[in-house]
């Protein structure tokens, strides 16, 4: 078969874009519910929803995702499924860039607000896969939608919009990182209750921005229920995600989460956030041989319930100086070193999510189980590279094996319709 001229692929690509564009555009003017538009209601997160329907923990923070200043759901908990997928750009031009960034945020609005597909005639591709059914639930997924350092380089003219710390991935001692599972020019992470809504919204997305963009690299993971309660557990059995800061208090999220004004990041920046993106596999075969006394003391807390090994009570503080020399709470434990507790450190505490997956088998017949760890922060350089440089060859890296990930900006959140992620950019 003879391959069309490049310039036909180029208009072909460009006129998908437009058309992907224009139909979200156009479902989304009518369908069931509509999302608060203005940044002050979006602010408030714990408004009822216009209808006065009752709302999931996903629904909490994605509500005024879309409209304000800052990408709320990264302030939301965990949901029970999660895609968390990396894209390498393929659009020709800084104007078909545009477009793609158009059509994903256009697609995300549509699917959040859900309704009836649109129609665009019998011989014509069905605007949505019906894997939902014939009506896409309303507010129902959560997105999360991240730039690579990449995105970055001389293709589209972006250089001098980089912002600060954004770089490659590091890696750092004990990493086991495979090349074909890192970095990427955007990410979007995705939750949903259900990992049907997850893979709906997924394959939504990629089917409206072909030619824009294509996977490079995807993690699915999931979130146990507590068990018995409180904090739910990571597959090493322990619970995670204990000790985060206060999502409720917006002075630690603009001094550890929000990226703010009068620093060295371009003012496009401002109101966003960076996630850090870590596939950490778990050498579980190893791990289940491992007394639980040793556990607990390479992680500091028990396992049963959660408790720091110097307290009684899942959310209590440890009080690391009243055991400078580790004897209740050893000084190589996970916890501790993480986050030593103290005035110089408070600055570098990260917000940290996870998430369980697992691939079945590897190769060799071993279980490829682990975490999708994500953390989001003000600066990744002071606080995650920071935080992880302290966890170097700690007591737990025998069973871990970081093998992926990457690092991303998360623009701030949008003005409205029609504004779409990273418009600063071409303005």
């Amino acid at each position: 078969m003879t391959r069309a001229p490049m310039t036909r692929d180029r208009l072909t690509r460009r006129r998908f874009l437009q058309a992907g564009t224009l139909a979200a555009g156009g479902a989304a003017v009518g369908t069931s519910v509509d999302l608060a538009t203005s940044p002050g209601a979006a602010a408030a997160a714990p408004a009822a929803f216009p209808d006065g329907a009752s709302r999931t923990p996903a629904e909490a923070a994605q509500l005024a995702s879309f409209e304000g200043p800052h990408q709320l759901a990264v302030l939301s908990e965990p949901t029970q499924a999660a895609a968390v997928v990396s894209f390498n750009v393929i659009a020709d031009s800084r104007s078909e860039l545009e477009e793609l960034l158009q059509t994903i945020t256009a697609r995300m609005r549509l699917l959040y607000k859900g309704g009836l597909p649109q129609n665009a005639g019998p011989a014509a591709p069905t605007d949505d896969n019906g894997i939902l059914g014939p009506v896409i639930p309303s507010r129902q997924v959560a997105f999360i939608f991240g730039m690579g350092a990449s995105l970055f380089d001389d293709r589209y003219g972006l250089s001098s919009y980089r912002p600060a710390t954004l770089t490659k991935m590091d890696t750092f001692p004990n990493d086991n990182l495979d090349p074909a599972q890192c970095d990427g020019d955007l990410v979007l992470q995705i939750g949903a209750e259900d990992a049907d809504t997850v893979i709906h919204a997924l394959r939504d997305i990629t089917k409206h921005t072909r030619g824009g963009m294509q996977p490079l690299w995807r993690i699915d993971g999931f979130k146990s229920p507590p068990r018995p309660s409180g904090t739910p557990r990571n597959l090493l059995g322990f619970m995670d995600g204990i000790s985060n800061p206060d999502t409720a208090d917006p002075e630690q999220m603009n001094q550890l989460i929000w990226v703010q004004g009068g620093s060295d990041e371009p003012d496009w920046a401002r109101g966003g956030t960076y996630i850090v993106v870590r596939i950490i596999r778990m050498l579980i075969e190893f791990w289940d041989r491992v007394s639980l006394y040793e556990q607990e003391n390479m992680i500091g807390r028990r396992r049963a319930t959660g408790v720091p090994l110097d307290a009684n009570s899942e959310y209590a503080t440890p009080d690391y100086a009243a055991d400078p020399e580790g004897y209740m709470i050893p000084l190589t434990a996970h916890m501790r070193l993480a986050n030593p507790r103290t005035p110089a450190t408070e600055k570098n505490r990260i917000m940290r999510r996870g998430y369980n997956y697992d691939r079945g088998i590897d190769e060799n017949g071993n279980l490829d189980m682990g975490l999708v760890f994500t953390c989001f922060q003000q600066d990744i350089r002071r606080q995650f590279v920071v935080t992880q440089t302290r966890l170097i060859n700690e007591p737990l890296v025998d069973y871990i094996s970081p093998i992926g990930g990457g690092y991303f900006f998360c623009p701030r959140g949008l003005d409205g319709e029609p504004d779409y992620f990273g418009s600063e950019l071409f303005a």
